[in-house]
């Protein structure tokens, strides 16, 4: 998510880029980047929902001491992601300004957008990754070594064709129907995206009306994803991308759904409501010229009951929850339910 075409959305076609930069950090190092603790840096923004992925799946496996996070600021620039959050509006391990200039070591003139999540090498402060898709899956899968004990199998073996599938599915009618929605152009391409949305939407509460989590009885990756949009829906994407059939708040199933993972550790607890408000109102100007940012929704629904232990289910499967957020990535009282 980024790049410096902010105010061309919603003043032409939208078009979701492939990660250019798709190296993978391994066990083995195969791809020239061994996983090794301290040695990379995760940034983020915590109003991106790709970006919220790998937040997520570093808290719930106990990455955190080896795996720090930069945060972004909410708000971009024509230089794309800032560090303007920091002293000095510098990241402190990294000494950059701007996450481009990770991007510009790695490929000078690089003419893509700068997203995140991004994993740069913390030596050479050089961009190692840009791939939202892969990421997550290494983090659960290639970084067994530095998982906390009782981290969850968030991908387990057995499993991933079921995850892979419904991933797809909800990436497509989505995770990135929301954003075709929202930046479209004409009213036909408007129109079948949110039809698709809500078409996939209805599909999802079905399955999930008589099971606690996706995939199996315990949350994976797949929970994960489609988590990180829901989060955002009734805030942002209603209202911001016109996806306004209805309100998740007005699906029972999927209201509970989502409060009940808002309330599991490493997922409410990673939630930034003003960060994610104000990027999209006040970025995308190309669909709200005013950036005036809304005041509701009201969170505090956030925390009310969601009952949906009856369905059963383990979270963490053999797993704990993780423990407490580390106080330096705690998110602010004004990002958070009262």
């Amino acid at each position: 998510m980024g790049g410096d075409g902010n105010r061309a959305y919603g003043h032409k076609t939208f078009s979701r880029s492939r990660s250019h930069f798709r190296d993978r950090i391994t066990a083995d190092g195969s791809d020239g980047w061994p996983v090794a603790p301290g040695r990379y840096r995760l940034v983020v923004s915590r109003a991106c929902p790709w970006a919220s992925r790998a937040v997520i799946s570093r808290r719930l496996l106990g990455l955190e001491d080896a795996l720090s996070m930069a945060v972004a600021d909410p708000i971009q620039d024509d230089r794309s992601w800032r560090f303007t959050l920091d002293p000095d509006g510098r990241d402190p391990v990294l000494g950059i300004r701007y996450l481009s200039e990770a991007y510009d070591r790695r490929e000078t003139g690089y003419p893509g957008g700068v997203s995140v999540p991004a994993v740069v090498d913390v030596p050479s402060g050089r961009l190692v990754t840009n791939d939202y898709q892969q990421l997550t899956l290494d983090l659960a899968t290639e970084w067994t070594a530095l998982h906390r004990e009782g981290a969850p199998d968030l991908y387990p073996a057995k499993r991933r064709d079921e995850i892979d599938a419904v991933m797809a599915e909800v990436y497509e009618d989505v995770n990135n129907g929301v954003y075709r929605a929202g930046f479209a152009t004409h009213q036909k391409e408007y129109e079948e995206a949110c039809a698709g949305v809500f078409r996939r939407l209805e599909l999802l509460s079905e399955r999930l009306s008589e099971q606690r989590y996706l995939v199996g009885d315990t949350l994976t990756e797949a929970d994960i994803r489609l988590f990180t949009t829901l989060v955002r829906f009734d805030p942002v994407y209603h209202g911001h991308f016109k996806c306004n059939r209805w309100k998740l708040a007005e699906d029972p199933v999927l209201w509970a759904y989502a409060r009940d993972l808002f309330q599991t550790p490493g997922f409410g607890d990673t939630v930034d409501f003003d960060h994610i408000k104000r990027h999209y109102y006040q970025v995308h100007s190309g669909i709200n010229p005013t950036g005036i940012v809304p005041l509701g929704p009201d969170l505090a629904g956030w925390l009310s009951p969601h009952h949906r232990e009856q369905l059963g289910g383990r979270p963490f499967g053999d797993g704990t929850p993780p423990g407490p957020v580390p106080p330096g990535e705690r998110v602010a009282p004004q990002g958070r339910p009262a």
